[in-house]
């Protein structure tokens, strides 16, 4: 914790300086009934350094780590093996900033990381362009919806079934301050809810067809079928990846006819971290939309001497150009995210991570082979990649609990993630990394096989 010096003199030269009587007087705005008239209360007035950490070592130990238990939870936050190289480059005193400098040509370093960031993600997902991050993937993939209606001059998107319920809940939240109409209607598990059910929902008012690859419930979707019905509609294909680890088994979506392709970093380099801070990549087909596309770039020139050097070659936010004409109120890129996703896929290289997306499918296929043994449970999928649903006659929001409670994380209900759908209360999607053992994956079983006889 920081410790601030500032005497009362000092404070009173502020508050002089800037025309203000007191502190209070900056919070003028805050209603008065909301201020604090006491101490919180069940808080100790004074504690020592020591008092303190030992209380907050005390609450640490009521959490189950990621690292202490089984663990087979994903839907878009996955737990893979962090090399400790990403965590001493990152906490270097050049990069220890989460943003982009505002007077950028001074910090090459720092640029020079965010153009490599973008060539690597631009490859990962068979596009020609991608940005400088941003946020996270579900406002990524907000951000590319709004994209597509700049291009198409559209306004009706098409969400297929299978869309994280968080990502569709970003763009119906945003989409009451635009113009968007975004369509969800079809239940992820419906009998229509495949390709045929996202072709037909296509008209010449889409802007946009949305698409997860893979989807929330592991499945792997034809995206170049889908492409081809959109573009047949002059609608765009907007592919969501939140796993890229999959991207080294798996081909690249824009390969796939996708032409925005937006996605979770998480996975790559960051950690699970307690929910955040994420990162978001975006990339795009065709170079021609460069200008429709939010965020920054950064690009590589040459300098006066004739030496390479980088540069911040547009930023077509608010902050930078006229409101109107702006792209994207983006304030910052997820810049320390950002490379700590390069340095972790620098140390993988192309092989590396096939090799690691090979082991991601292999223990996922061992547990989808060992779970489909257990009585009373199926396994929906035909296809995944390192997550896969199964389903059960009982409510799995209360077997997650349960077998919480004995130290295994077993997966995330569908009832979570689809709270008014009740027809997936017995759903359970689980997920393996290389970070699962064939002693976790056994372990798994036998719970769910007691926990079900």
């Amino acid at each position: 914790m920081r410790y601030l010096p500032h005497t009362d003199i000092d404070r009173a030269a502020m508050l002089d300086t800037i025309g203000a009587d007191s502190v209070d007087a900056l919070f003028s705005d805050v209603p008065s009934d909301l201020y604090l008239d006491g101490p919180v209360e069940g808080l100790p007035l004074h504690a020592s350094e020591m008092a303190v950490e030992r209380h907050m070592r005390r609450l640490s130990k009521k959490n189950l780590a990621a690292a202490d238990t089984p663990f087979f939870l994903g839907a878009g936050a996955y737990r893979h093996h962090v090399p400790a190289t990403v965590d001493h480059i990152i906490q270097r005193g050049e990069f220890l900033t989460a943003y982009t400098p505002y007077q950028p040509e001074i910090a090459q370093g720092t640029l020079q990381m965010l153009f490599e960031f973008q060539t690597q993600v631009a490859r990962l997902y068979g596009c020609a362009i991608a940005n400088a991050s941003m946020y996270d993937g579900s406002t990524a993939c907000w951000e590319a919806m709004v994209m597509a209606e700049r291009i198409t001059k559209r306004t009706r998107v098409v969400c297929a079934a299978g869309l994280h319920p968080h990502y569709v809940s970003v763009a119906t939240t945003l989409a009451r301050f635009t113009r968007a109409s975004v369509d969800t209607a079809v239940p992820v598990l419906e009998a229509g809810a495949g390709e045929d059910a996202i072709i037909d929902r296509i008209d010449e008012e889409t802007s946009c067809v949305v698409v997860q690859y893979p989807d929330i419930l592991g499945r792997i979707p034809d995206l170049q079928r889908i492409a081809d019905a959109a573009h047949d509609k002059g609608a765009l294909l907007i592919a969501v990846n939140t796993e890229p680890v999959a991207l080294g088994a798996l081909e690249a979506p824009g390969d796939l006819g996708a032409d925005i392709v937006v996605g979770e970093g998480q996975a790559i380099g960051v950690g699970l971290q307690f929910g955040g801070p994420y990162l978001g990549l975006f990339a795009i087909a065709n170079p021609r939309h460069v200008r429709q596309m939010p965020g920054r770039l950064c690009g590589e020139t040459i300098d006066a001497d004739g030496k390479r050097g980088f540069v911040l070659t547009l930023s077509t936010r608010e902050q930078h150009i006229r409101r109107e004409k702006a792209t994207s109120n983006i304030c910052t890129n997820s810049g320390l995210c950002a490379l700590a996703f390069s340095v972790h896929m620098t140390l993988l290289g192309d092989a590396g991570l096939s090799r690691l997306a090979a082991v991601n499918h292999a223990l996922a296929c061992k547990a989808a082979d060992r779970l489909g043994r257990v009585p009373g449970l199926k396994v929906l999928n035909d296809t995944f990649f390192n997550e896969f649903t199964v389903t059960f006659d009982r409510d799995a929001r209360q077997l997650v609990r349960d077998l919480a409670d004995k130290g295994i994380l077993a997966g995330i209900s569908l009832g979570r993630l689809f709270p008014d759908e009740a027809s997936l209360s017995g759903g359970l999607l689980v997920t393996v990394t290389e970070t699962s053992t064939e002693e976790d994956i056994e372990a798994l079983a036998n719970a769910l096989q007691e926990a079900l006889s």
